[in-house]
């Protein structure tokens, strides 16, 4: 299995035939080695609504007719606002099958909205992260989150392969928290820190998260990179 990092939470992998993206900042982010206009998928997941992580949804989305997986109020602004056409909207707790493998949404502690042409924000359903089962491993991508108890549970319930987690500080966890969450309750094989460095809000060194660690490997990636388990 391999899974590539494209700065802030983008992730992009390929399996039984189909291409994935999750939350594709591309434009915009001085980070990614992506190009919105040419890059192909199949599948667009979406943890939650910030422009961080939205992206360019809309724009690759419809150039590929994919199919955008995210919560039942992102799926209806895009279906409503965006003219998406291939949308299947979930929620939390909730697991389907798709044809590149399951996709099962757990809780997240952040917000979720994007701000209109008026300025006013548009709440767009609660954000969430990712329990990904293909080919036979398990990704957990954590989304925007603070550090709370029951990631614990998520990892019993579902022991993680690789975990990525965001460790950029004033948005999500920080290095303390995060490093935390990897030793006391997550406990995957690999860990790969995401959602630090794109903007001066959020700088962070990688080097002093993978020093905190204590279970399991860390893969500190740059844009481009993968990691391959």
């Amino acid at each position: 299995m391999k899974l590539s990092f494209h700065g802030q939470s983008t992730i992009y992998f390929e399996a039984n035939g189909k291409k994935v993206i999750v939350d594709p900042f591309i434009t915009g982010n001085e980070l990614s080695d992506l190009d919105a206009e040419t890059l192909d998928v199949d599948y667009i997941i979406l943890t939650h609504g910030h422009g961080d992580h939205f992206g360019d949804t809309v724009e690759l989305a419809n150039r590929n007719h994919a199919t955008v997986i995210g919560s039942a109020e992102l799926g209806d602004y895009l279906t409503t606002t965006k003219n998406v056409e291939n949308v299947r909207p979930m929620n939390i707790g909730g697991k389907a099958e798709f044809e590149f493998g399951t996709v099962k949404f757990v809780q997240a502690f952040h917000s979720s909205s994007l701000t209109d042409e008026n300025g006013i924000p548009v709440y767009l359903g609660m954000p969430m992260g990712l329990i990904l089962e293909i080919e036979g491993k398990t990704i957990y991508h954590t989304g925007d989150t603070g550090l709370f108890g029951d990631m614990k549970l998520i990892a019993e319930r579902h022991p993680v392969d690789v975990c990525f987690i965001p460790i950029g500080d004033n948005f999500t966890m920080g290095i303390d928290d995060a490093s935390y969450a990897i030793n006391q309750f997550i406990k995957p094989s690999i860990t790969v820190p995401i959602h630090y460095n794109t903007f001066d809000l959020i700088k962070q060194n990688p080097d002093e998260f993978k020093a905190a660690v204590s279970e399991g490997e860390v893969q500190v990636l740059n844009p481009g990179d993968s990691v391959e388990f």
